[in-house]
């Protein structure tokens, strides 16, 4: 079974030339995020993959930082910014940038279909929670599987095993948002995008 960085690392090339599957549900989960960004802010975002989404935020942030656990992702997102020329966008893989970044460093942090890959979910939101300044916002979007927990999780757990999935948690909308709250964020805002069987869409502050 495969590391979930060597997962990455190998899905990266084909992810890079997929097409976003719902446009309108990416589209309004873009425009939603920016009510919450500054042209002045610091932003870093996590699970940023070949950074599709940091280019098309970046007109409304001071300065992004996008992180990937994929050194295959990053170099691809690089590639991508210095075609573009963005000088306020830096992508930086995962453990670098652990090294460079102390706490109370961010305006605010993204992490879009992120969170259900993590691990360790209580620990990366307290890691998130310590890189925001006061008052910082934490805007996520993510897979809420845990309803069909009975389909989803002999699925993934076979596909894991053949080296076609990462680590997924199979978690529900309220057992993502207690932990949200559990890392002592405030939560202002839920949705979902598409409303019926989307995505849950969470904003936070510290």
């Amino acid at each position: 079974m495969p590391t979930d960085c060597e997962f990455w690392n190998k899905a990266a090339d084909k992810y890079a030339k997929s097409p976003i599957k719902d446009q309108d549900s990416y589209r309004r989960t873009l425009d939603h995020t920016r009510r919450y960004l500054s042209n002045t802010g610091h932003v870093l975002e996590l699970g940023c993959g070949t950074g599709s989404t940091a280019l098309l935020l970046i007109d409304a942030v001071g300065h992004m930082t996008a992180t990937d656990i994929s050194t295959r992702m990053i170099e691809i997102a690089k590639e991508k910014a210095v075609a573009e020329e963005h000088g306020n966008l830096s992508f930086q893989q995962i453990e670098v940038f652990e090294q460079q970044h102390p706490d109370d460093s961010f305006d605010a942090v993204l992490a879009f279909n992120y969170l259900h890959l993590v691990n360790d979910l209580p620990a990366e939101l307290a890691k998130i929670r310590q890189r925001l300044k006061a008052g910082g916002v934490f805007v996520s979007k993510t897979a809420c599987l845990g309803r069909r927990k009975w389909v989803f999780g002999p699925l993934i757990m076979v596909m894991r095993w053949l080296g076609k999935a990462p680590f997924v948690n199979l978690m529900t909308d309220a057992q993502l948002e207690d932990a949200i709250k559990s890392a002592g964020f405030e939560i202002v805002e839920v949705t979902s995008y598409p409303a019926k069987k989307g995505s849950r869409f969470i904003v936070a502050r510290v």
